[in-house]
């Protein structure tokens, strides 16, 4: 009887150490897509976007305007939108589903839009869905965060 509890107890280290390789894996596999998303946007290349947003992108902005996949690509190869800065100050992904990743994150972006000089420090949630074997970005909605001395001044 405790040998084959114990074989038990040892098929399921093993089967939770495959599961947990294979998230390890497709978490590699969605930060990379989202690294080479960031890289693309900053390029403005359309080629390359059109590879990694999704036709069906539904991106929700901070600012509460709302883009497709053509107006969002349309507005950073006419460099109408411009970022210069996209630094993740967390980013963790969380599968949600077979072949979805939520990306939940915190990220400061300098950008220039219409001209204007603009600096959002966010809370991110984007949703990565995986489409005929290639991971492609589905969906962002971002809320800005108050400045570090509102913030501290709410708490009180």
């Amino acid at each position: 009887m405790k040998k084959n509890l114990l074989r038990l107890l040892a098929l399921l280290v093993l089967a939770l150490t495959a599961a947990h390789a294979a998230d390890d894996k497709l978490i590699a596999a969605v930060r990379a897509a989202d690294d080479e998303r960031v890289a693309a946007t900053k390029a403005g290349d359309r080629k390359r976007l059109e590879a990694i947003y999704s036709k069906d992108l539904h991106y929700a902005h901070s600012s509460g305007k709302i883009d497709t996949q053509a107006s969002y690509i349309d507005s950073l190869v006419k460099r109408t939108t411009i970022y210069e800065k996209y630094d993740y100050q967390t980013r963790e992904f969380r599968p949600a589903g077979p072949g979805i990743f939520l990306m939940i994150a915190r990220v400061l972006i300098n950008a220039t839009a219409n001209g204007q000089k603009i600096s959002n420090d966010l809370n991110i949630l984007a949703v990565w869905r995986e489409e005929q074997g290639k991971w492609r970005f589905l969906a962002w909605q971002s809320c800005k965060n108050p400045p570090a001395d509102a913030a501290a001044a709410a708490k009180k």
